[in-house]
């Protein structure tokens, strides 16, 4: 209870800011952001929009890969009209593809650039009948979770390099979402029955399944990091309720009504950003990892997110997802993807 009045009054936690508090004043009392490289997903429009623009306003350079070129290049317009001088690049990417993906982190790497920030903020909520990416995976999962995680894992060298030769630490910040906890049940056996049209499609539990893979994804990757010795850390934020067009698509007389009566709880979209551009720019969070932070402080995920096994099981079945769907690729790109062979597989790490 007094968790929910402080969120309705915006009052500060332990960091000093809250859920009302802007991306701009997060950011206000960072440093000079003028020598990192940040790739944000996502961020044509809403809060990867709002969370690129202050990142360029305080002086970073912003990567933008998108799967719509022209809306990317609009923004890239729009922050520059904001903030003259920004160094903003725009490259394809169509996280749903991993062929996309693949070619993306090749021509981001040809570009010779450092790489700071990474920002997995791009998500989809899939809308109707089940829909499969042309790998042959559910499409919500393949497109908020899959493709970042391979996204992630292509930089990652570039990263760490980075962070090596400048001394400055890496961040990748993962969003996720509170719908994370809205699922607590065998993700892997529900993606495969989902997937093999064995169950009715749920687009709500789909989309929390893609969430609660990005925090496990947090976990397990903060763990290898420590282990490797890199001088990059990865933390998860719920960024918070708000009516961006992940939410806006869902018209209708009752989708109108609820936010009708959570007005008093939505975000605008610069607080909505908050927590991102706190986790990815201020100096309190250096050499936090593997946490979750809503409101922009430190929060508790649920209980399916904080286990470790899943964590680690999430990353070997994600590994030979990938490795299965290059197969494909030479094959029938069409057929659905099984998760069925991979339900059993060893957590062990690899």
């Amino acid at each position: 209870m007094l968790q929910a009045v402080r969120y309705l009054l915006g009052s500060p936690g332990a960091t000093g800011f809250g859920s009302k508090s802007t991306a701009e004043d997060v950011t206000a009392a960072c440093p000079d952001l003028g020598a990192l490289t940040a790739i944000i997903t996502g961020a044509t429009s809403g809060i990867g929009a709002e969370t690129a623009r202050v990142l360029a306003k305080r002086g970073a350079r912003v990567v933008i890969p998108a799967r719509n070129v022209k809306a990317a290049e609009d923004m890239r317009a729009r922050i520059r009209d904001d903030c003259p001088g920004a160094d903003v690049l725009v490259l394809p990417l169509d996280l749903s593809s991993l062929a996309s993906v693949r070619a993306f982190a090749d021509r981001f790497l040809a570009l010779d650039l450092p790489l700071h920030l990474l920002i997995n903020n791009a998500g989809k909520f899939s809308h109707g009948q089940l829909a499969l990416s042309e790998d042959g995976v559910e499409m919500t999962f393949a497109t908020n979770y899959l493709g970042h995680f391979l996204l992630t894992k292509l930089l990652l060298g570039r990263m760490a390099e980075t962070a090596a030769s400048t001394g400055v630490q890496g961040r990748i910040v993962n969003v996720s979402s509170s719908v994370h906890g809205w699922f607590a049940g065998d993700w892997a056996g529900y993606l495969n029955l989902v997937t093999r049209r064995k169950i009715p499609y749920d687009a709500t539990q789909a989309y929390a399944v893609s969430k609660l893979a990005n925090v496990l994804h947090t976990r397990e990757l903060a763990a290898r990091l420590q282990e490797t010795g890199a001088n990059v850390t990865v933390n998860c934020v719920h960024p918070g309720i708000v009516r961006t067009r992940l939410n806006r698509d869902r018209d209708g007389v009752l989708t109108d009504l609820v936010f009708l009566l959570l007005s008093k709880l939505l975000k605008t979209i610069p607080q909505a950003a908050a927590t991102t551009c706190y986790v990815a720019a201020h100096p309190r969070v250096a050499g936090v990892s593997g946490r979750y932070f809503a409101d922009c402080n430190e929060a508790l995920p649920s209980p399916a997110a904080t286990n470790r096994r899943e964590a680690a099981r999430l990353w070997h079945i994600s590994e030979a997802i990938i490795s299965d769907c290059l197969q494909q690729q030479q094959h029938d790109r069409s057929a659905p993807l099984s998760f069925a062979a991979q339900t059993g597989a060893s957590p062990r790490r690899t």
